[in-house]
């Protein structure tokens, strides 16, 4: 009897839609996301592929500091607990376990970034400038 290996690959490709320009990609940030603060198919694409479980944030999400925690959650103009001051946006994707509640991410906090591609969405006019917050210009 012979046992052959299976072996399969998945690519990802790095699409930044929202990304204008490359200004700022060279000096990110890292920084843990608390993921319960994010939505299922709006800010991460859950897994439903039985041989690849994990999960992936997606690039371009805007986050906000918690500051009780110091995690970043999606950011939120409403918010109470940090949140509503934005800290930048995920530059690129980040695998995740099912069962993990936090991911580290790399953080883009200044630079310029198309509004209307921004994964779930966000009203610039919403933001507000801040000299300790994110360096983000929206178009």
């Amino acid at each position: 009897m012979t046992i052959q290996p299976i072996t399969s690959s998945t690519t990802l490709t790095a699409d930044k839609p929202w990304l204008v320009g490359l200004h700022g990609t060279d000096s990110t940030e890292t920084v843990t996301l608390d993921i319960t603060k994010f939505t299922a198919n709006v800010h991460y694409q859950a897994s439903t592929d039985t041989r690849q479980p994990y999960s992936r944030v997606l690039s371009g999400v805007p986050v906000g500091r918690i500051t009780a925690s110091g995690l970043y959650g999606v950011f939120d103009p409403t918010a109470a607990d940090g949140r509503q001051v934005l800290a930048g946006v995920v530059n690129a994707e980040a695998l995740f376990a099912p069962t993990a509640t936090r991911v580290p991410v790399s953080l883009l906090w200044h630079g310029v970034v198309r509004a209307a591609r921004v994964p779930g969405g966000i009203d610039p006019t919403k933001v507000t400038p801040t000299s300790t917050g994110a360096q983000i210009r929206f178009v």
